[in-house]
Protein backbone atom coordinates (compact mmCIF):
# COMPACT_ATOMS: atom_id res chain seq x y z
CA UNK A 1 0.00 0.00 0.00
CA UNK A 2 1.03 3.49 -0.49
CA UNK A 3 -0.62 7.13 0.14
CA UNK A 4 -2.02 8.53 -2.83
CA UNK A 5 -2.09 11.61 -1.96
CA UNK A 6 -2.41 14.48 1.12
CA UNK A 7 -5.87 17.41 0.14
CA UNK A 8 -5.86 21.07 1.37
CA UNK A 9 -8.11 23.63 1.57
CA UNK A 10 -7.15 27.07 0.80
CA UNK A 11 -8.24 30.48 -0.64
CA UNK A 12 -6.09 30.48 -2.90
CA UNK A 13 -5.26 27.00 -5.09
CA UNK A 14 -3.48 28.58 -7.69
CA UNK A 15 -0.47 30.68 -5.58
CA UNK A 16 -0.36 27.09 -4.01
CA UNK A 17 0.22 25.38 -7.34
CA UNK A 18 2.49 27.96 -8.14
CA UNK A 19 4.32 27.34 -4.93
CA UNK A 20 4.67 23.39 -5.22
CA UNK A 21 5.34 23.55 -8.87
CA UNK A 22 8.27 26.52 -8.51
CA UNK A 23 9.97 24.74 -5.25
CA UNK A 24 8.84 21.34 -5.40
CA UNK A 25 8.69 20.28 -9.30
CA UNK A 26 5.13 18.84 -8.52
CA UNK A 27 3.07 18.57 -11.97
CA UNK A 28 -0.54 20.29 -11.79
CA UNK A 29 -2.93 19.07 -13.25
CA UNK A 30 -6.07 20.80 -14.76
CA UNK A 31 -8.43 22.96 -12.61
CA UNK A 32 -11.42 21.25 -11.80
CA UNK A 33 -14.34 23.42 -11.23
CA UNK A 34 -17.89 22.11 -10.08
CA UNK A 35 -20.08 25.99 -10.25
CA UNK A 36 -23.15 23.84 -8.73
CA UNK A 37 -20.98 23.16 -5.25
CA UNK A 38 -18.85 26.14 -5.68
CA UNK A 39 -15.99 23.86 -5.11
CA UNK A 40 -12.48 23.57 -7.25
CA UNK A 41 -9.06 21.85 -7.21
CA UNK A 42 -6.02 21.08 -8.69
CA UNK A 43 -3.94 17.67 -8.41
CA UNK A 44 -0.33 18.34 -8.20
CA UNK A 45 2.00 15.05 -9.00
CA UNK A 46 5.40 14.40 -7.87
CA UNK A 47 8.07 12.23 -9.59
CA UNK A 48 8.05 9.57 -7.22
CA UNK A 49 3.77 8.84 -7.45
CA UNK A 50 2.62 11.08 -4.35
CA UNK A 51 -0.10 13.73 -5.53
CA UNK A 52 -1.27 16.90 -3.51
CA UNK A 53 -4.74 17.94 -4.42
CA UNK A 54 -5.60 21.74 -3.37
CA UNK A 55 -9.31 22.26 -2.84
CA UNK A 56 -11.27 25.44 -3.10
CA UNK A 57 -15.19 26.25 -1.62
CA UNK A 58 -15.66 29.84 -0.04
CA UNK A 59 -17.91 27.95 1.98
CA UNK A 60 -14.99 26.23 4.39
CA UNK A 61 -14.00 27.98 7.61
CA UNK A 62 -10.64 29.43 8.21
CA UNK A 63 -8.78 26.58 10.42
CA UNK A 64 -9.00 28.26 13.84
CA UNK A 65 -5.39 26.17 14.75
CA UNK A 66 -2.12 29.11 15.41
CA UNK A 67 0.00 27.51 12.65
CA UNK A 68 2.81 28.56 14.73
CA UNK A 69 1.85 26.32 17.58
CA UNK A 70 1.87 22.33 17.41
CA UNK A 71 -1.52 20.67 17.48
CA UNK A 72 -3.24 17.23 17.00
CA UNK A 73 -4.05 16.05 12.94
CA UNK A 74 -1.71 16.32 9.87
CA UNK A 75 1.26 19.17 11.01
CA UNK A 76 3.38 19.26 8.22
CA UNK A 77 4.16 17.55 4.77
CA UNK A 78 7.58 16.16 4.22
CA UNK A 79 9.27 16.64 0.73
CA UNK A 80 12.23 14.60 0.03
CA UNK A 81 14.77 16.49 -1.99
CA UNK A 82 17.68 13.99 -2.28
CA UNK A 83 20.48 15.25 -0.97
CA UNK A 84 21.68 17.16 2.29
CA UNK A 85 22.97 20.04 -0.06
CA UNK A 86 19.50 20.18 -1.83
CA UNK A 87 18.02 20.65 1.46
CA UNK A 88 20.55 23.61 2.31
CA UNK A 89 19.81 25.28 -1.42
CA UNK A 90 16.06 24.67 -1.04
CA UNK A 91 15.90 26.35 2.32
CA UNK A 92 18.09 28.98 1.55
CA UNK A 93 16.19 29.25 -2.48
CA UNK A 94 12.99 29.84 0.07
CA UNK A 95 14.64 32.37 2.88
CA UNK A 96 15.80 34.73 -0.22
CA UNK A 97 12.03 34.33 -1.88
CA UNK A 98 10.79 35.83 1.39
CA UNK A 99 9.62 32.27 3.14
CA UNK A 100 9.49 31.95 6.94
CA UNK A 101 12.22 29.62 7.58
CA UNK A 102 11.03 27.89 10.82
CA UNK A 103 13.87 25.45 11.62
CA UNK A 104 16.82 24.07 10.19
CA UNK A 105 18.34 22.58 7.84
CA UNK A 106 20.07 20.36 10.85
CA UNK A 107 19.92 16.63 11.98
CA UNK A 108 17.54 15.66 14.34
CA UNK A 109 18.04 13.31 17.21
CA UNK A 110 16.74 10.49 15.23
CA UNK A 111 18.90 11.05 12.48
CA UNK A 112 17.35 12.63 9.70
CA UNK A 113 18.23 15.84 8.24
CA UNK A 114 15.90 18.99 7.73
CA UNK A 115 14.60 22.03 7.39
CA UNK A 116 10.84 23.21 7.84
CA UNK A 117 9.37 26.75 5.73
CA UNK A 118 5.62 27.68 5.80
CA UNK A 119 4.37 27.08 2.16
CA UNK A 120 1.56 30.64 1.37
CA UNK A 121 -1.25 29.08 3.46
CA UNK A 122 0.77 28.58 6.16
CA UNK A 123 1.20 25.23 6.09
CA UNK A 124 4.33 23.45 7.67
CA UNK A 125 6.95 22.12 4.34
CA UNK A 126 9.60 19.58 6.31
CA UNK A 127 12.18 19.48 3.38
CA UNK A 128 14.51 16.09 4.25
CA UNK A 129 16.89 14.11 2.50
Amino acid sequence: MKIHHVALWSRNIERLAAFYSRYFEASPGDLYVNEKKGFSSIFLRFADGASLELMHMASIPENCNDPDEQHTGLIHLAISVGSVEEVDAKTEELRKDGYNVLSGPRWTGDGYYESCVYDPDRNRVEITV
